[in-house]
């Protein structure tokens, strides 16, 4: 039929995304916001800037690959959310770059969320969309969303997200951030504290805490902070932050099972990328994307508008 395009500006990543449908080919583009050493994050004004003037290039370089053929459709994530009051200041980079795009083609526009993209991306990397209609949990796990939702159908926006269980106070991936910025990486910090855990040594079992089937994080950074002033190793540092992770996600999923019965299970999000997490989940049965796919991408946006434009 032709291209489907995809724009995302989370808040840490700014993408853009060309599905072909017919070739299934995916081309995706992204990059990071630039965030100095020892910050733990940006503002919104700041993130916001960079994404307008990282979107250009990325455009230039993803539509090289399709030069001759038609833009059938635009989607974009214009909140992280969908739900009432979900708004965030670094969306709208997303949503002029898209508007732009899809008037200048006369192709229709389809917002949804960012969380909507997450998912539909781990979706079409498992080869799995035909889960769109049918009733999955789905784990999106980042710096800034720790959550599980019960997915199902929805004729108006492809797939509802239900709330079952969330972190009670930091998000997993902001906890993880922060241990990174404390022992001097980069931010994002999760790549470089996977590395690290696979060589760490596991010398205290983590006891993570949940409560009514929801996650409390506070307790792994009181503990990583420990280990650190009392010179623990940044390897094994890793190591327990990676264990008490995967130990919270499995409990909770063992949980949300009891409760829905034996339903797909997908992980999503930044942290979901994670070689250790990701290993030991999947051979329980759960749903993984390839990491380009787990982190922040405009590839479920892309699908998202696909899928939008086949109902109408």
């Amino acid at each position: 039929m032709g291209i489907f395009v995809g724009f995302d500006s989370s808040n840490y990543t700014t993408s853009v995304a060309l599905f072909n449908d017919e070739s299934n080919e995916m081309i995706s583009q992204k990059k990071l916001l630039p965030v100095e050493n020892g910050e733990k994050g940006l503002m919104q004004s700041k993130a916001l800037f960079e994404h307008i003037r990282q979107f250009p290039s990325l455009v230039e370089t993803a539509f090289s690959s399709f030069s001759n053929q038609k833009i059938v459709a635009v989607g974009v994530s214009s909140k992280p959310r969908n739900i009432e009051n979900s708004y965030m200041p670094v969306f709208l980079a997303g949503v002029n770059c898209a508007t732009a795009v899809a008037c200048s083609n006369k192709a229709p526009l389809y917002k949804t969320s960012h969380q909507v993209g997450h998912i539909l991306a781990g979706l079409f990397s498992c080869n799995r969309l035909d889960l769109v209609n049918e009733k999955f949990i789905a784990f999106h796990i980042s710096g800034g969303t720790s959550e599980a939702l019960l997915i199902t159908p929805d004729d108006e926006n492809i797939i509802n997200c239900e709330i079952v269980a969330k972190s009670l106070d930091l998000k997993i991936g902001q906890a993880i951030d922060r241990a990174g910025v404390l022992m001097g990486f980069s931010f994002p910090a999760g790549k470089e504290i996977d590395a690290l855990a696979q060589k760490g040594e596991l010398k205290e079992k983590p006891k993570p805490t949940i409560i009514d089937g929801n996650c409390s994080i506070s307790g792994l950074e009181n503990k990583f902070n420990l280990m650190y002033k009392k010179s623990e190793s940044k390897e094994n540092i890793s190591r327990f932050i990676i264990e008490y992770v995967y130990q919270t996600i499995d409990k909770m999923t063992q949980i949300l099972k009891q409760k829905y019965g034996d339903i797909p299970v997908l992980y999503v999000g930044g942290v979901m990328s994670n070689s250790i997490i990701r290993e030991r989940l999947g051979n329980s049965g759960g749903l993984f994307c390839e990491p380009e796919f787990s982190s922040d991408n405009a590839t479920g946006i892309a699908v998202y508008s696909y899928l939008k434009h086949k109902k109408v």
